[in-house]
């Protein structure tokens, strides 16, 4: 078991911070960012940040926009096949989806200073390009055993001794809490003495079945059901897009310099729905849990870059490159619907319940935060060998766990003090790339490429809602290393150019469609402490991906 945050009481907590919104599983969709380009860049692997000379270096080294020597226009095309496998204690599941986008279009303005000078070029650059595709189906199923959603959303209601009259606007309660009290998923009531009375209306004592009292007892909820037939299934959609504007110097044809701005659009979609169906004692009884959630904004980043030839007759470069966090202003856009087939534990009855959040708030609820990404650095190598072959290479690096969630009024951190204090569940992340090329006649050449990064997310790690969040779907992946296989071609005539790229990726994850979690008291402090999940559900995701770029050079 592993305790993750010190708690004085629950009313402290909720009153520090905001109704919560957002965990860190977001904020590493966010931050992450696929191997997207032009179809020369993706067929070397993205390794290309000493070489230069390739528009989508504006991305990763500013620097290389400033090796170009004459003007650049391009726009990019590509087709993906999505595919998720997901195994259940050997209960396989398919998901499989294509999909046509345009990824990539840009120009560079080269200006050519002089031969004497020191300055050599100062060549301007934009690039338009998808950064990230959230573009993702996901199915599971099977028996539960001695886990249920309902121990999560008791969890979450522990503490509460009143609801309100309008609980689904109270900063102080989570959203998942109060769908399964309406919904009769959780409870408060006990059968023993050591509670309130339980009352009708007319204050009139409320008798079990069996004709003994029934009690109330405030601020402690159970869920009340195990044994439990799961399905889940989920849909991603949207994606980042990025603009990047750039300026870079060509010094002496040895030192190059650039400096990139980054403005980014998102717009992420998600939709869950989960359901569980009892059996044994509760057979007939069950509920489905079905959440939309959508993130929009906006962000802005800076990029600067350094090539240097160290030796003036060698055709090695080194790059340097360094990125700031990028500045996330965000919406946080939700409802969600609770559909109850379960017994009344007052009148005795199955009845059905449908809990639609919009019908109790007068629309979907929206909520603002900033989020902060982890500064990025890398480093490459290129090398060509006369004029057939060039060689590249690069390592870069970004700490998740320094990840940041800011109040979008004031930019104050420390009112997103519970969810800063989950970032050390992820973890640095290390990618290399590497890349050839080889040109088989000067018009006509071959390219392979890989990359390989580690895992952001630390096994232990595990979707924790706060005691206040809106957020009602409880899934979570743990993410492991992913692995990119390229393959490219390309065509040089004396203006026109066309390359063509093919891109194979490859990672793992375990699922987990919620967690159970607890209350400790350790010498008089209150901890939440991790219980357990159900078990792993082991997914293997794969995207191909064929990518065409179209260009000229004059």
């Amino acid at each position: 078991m592993k305790k993750i945050i010190t708690l004085a009481a629950w009313g402290l907590l909720a009153a520090a911070v905001p109704v919560s919104a957002q965990t860190v599983y977001d904020a590493a969709k966010i931050a992450n960012k696929d191997l997207n380009g032009t179809a020369r860049f993706v067929g070397m692997g993205g390794a290309m940040g000493a070489l230069g000379g390739d528009i989508s270096t504006i991305g990763t080294n500013p620097a290389g926009i400033g090796i170009y020597r004459s003007n650049d226009a391009m726009m990019s095309f590509s087709f993906s096949s999505y595919g998720t496998e997901s195994n259940y204690m050997g209960s396989k599941i398919n998901s499989d989806k294509t999909r046509a986008s345009f990824d990539n279009a840009g120009f560079v303005l080269s200006s050519k200073i002089g031969n004497a000078t020191a300055l050599r070029y100062v060549n301007f650059g934009f690039n338009y390009h998808k950064a990230k595709s959230f573009y993702k189906n996901m199915s599971m199923g099977g028996n539960l055993g001695a886990y249920s959603q309902t121990f999560q959303m008791a969890e979450q209601a522990r503490g509460i001794e009143s609801w309100g009259s309008h609980p689904y606007n109270d900063d102080n309660v989570g959203w998942l809490s109060i769908l399964g009290y309406d919904s009769w998923l959780i409870s408060n009531l006990t059968t023993d003495n050591t509670g309130m009375p339980y009352k009708d209306e007319d204050g009139n004592q409320i008798k079990n079945s069996d004709g003994t009292p029934l009690y109330e007892m405030p601020g402690f909820y159970y869920g009340m059901y195990e044994n439990g037939d799961a399905t889940f299934r989920s849909e991603e959609r949207g994606g980042i897009e990025q603009y990047d504007f750039n300026v870079s110097f060509n010094i002496n044809d040895r030192v190059y310099l650039g400096l990139t701005i980054g403005a980014y659009a998102i717009d992420y979609n998600k939709y869950t729905f989960y359901d569980e169906n009892y059996t044994g004692d509760y057979a007939g009884q069950g509920y489905n849990l079905t959440s939309w959630n959508r993130i929009q904004g906006s962000g802005f980043d800076f990029k600067f870059g350094a090539i240097v030839r160290p030796f003036e007759y060698s055709p090695l470069r080194i790059g340097l490159a360094v990125h700031t966090p990028t500045f996330y202003s965000l919406d946080y856009k939700t409802s969600a619907l609770v559909q109850a087939d379960v017994r009344n534990e007052v009148s005795g009855n199955i009845e059905q319940y449908d809990i639609y959040t919009p019908d109790m708030i007068n629309g979907d609820m929206i909520r603002q935060f900033r989020l902060q990404t982890p500064w990025t650095y890398n480093v490459s190598l290129g090398y060509t060998i006369g004029n057939s072959w060039a060689l590249g290479a690069e390592y870069e690096y970004e700490d998740y766990s320094s990840m940041k969630f800011k109040n979008p009024d004031d930019g104050f951190s420390d009112l997103f003090e519970y969810e800063n204090s989950t970032t050390p569940m992820m973890k640095g992340v290390s990618t290399i790339r590497l890349g050839a090329e080889y040109k088989v006649i000067p018009q006509f050449a071959l390219r392979a490429g890989y990359n390989y990064s580690t895992a952001i997310f630390n096994n232990d790690a595990y979707k924790d809602l706060p005691l206040n969040s809106i957020q009602t779907d409880t899934d979570f992946a743990n993410t492991k290393a992913l692995s990119n296989y390229t393959l490219g071609i390309g065509y040089r005539g004396s203006m026109f150019y066309a390359d063509l790229a093919y891109k194979f990726s490859s990672y793992k994850e375990n699922f987990y469609p919620f967690v159970e979690m607890e209350r400790e008291v350790e010498n008089g402090v209150e901890y939440r402490v991790l219980q357990g999940t159900p078990a792993v559900t082991k997914v293997k995701n794969t995207r191909s991906q064929v990518l065409l770029t179209l260009g000229l050079r004059f």
